[in-house]
């Protein structure tokens, strides 16, 4: 269930920062290096197409969770240090990134 959710979060979070520059710098704080978060939020937007798709054939494939649980890595260390320079709402994402990160190695762990 909770794999589910992912690739609508990613997808969400990275059209953000496209859709409304304002409220994400309000919420996240000023940036210097706009293209830096558009890069982020584009690979976020491809990498939750591509969950999104797999979840929903039902995907198993070791591909797939090494692509869902590495995200979840990634994107959870650069929120961390995130919140250490930009604002402290980044803890939020790292707290999900660990709990869909669960989600992810749970088929992993059933072995």
């Amino acid at each position: 269930m909770l794999r589910g959710l992912y690739a609508p979060y990613l997808v969400a979070t990275g059209v953000w920062p496209y859709a409304h520059r304002r409220s994400f710098e309000r919420v996240t704080g000023p940036k210097e290096d706009y293209w830096l978060v558009q890069t982020v939020g584009a690979l976020a937007i491809a990498i939750g197409a591509s969950l999104g798709i797999a979840v929903r054939r039902r995907g198993r494939e070791p591909e797939t969770i090494v692509l869902g649980t590495a995200s979840c890595i990634a994107f959870g260390l650069a929120s961390v240090r995130a919140s250490q320079t930009e604002s402290r709402v980044y803890l939020g994402d790292a707290l999900l990134e660990v709990a869909f990160l669960a989600a992810w190695l749970e088929p992993v762990l059933d072995r």
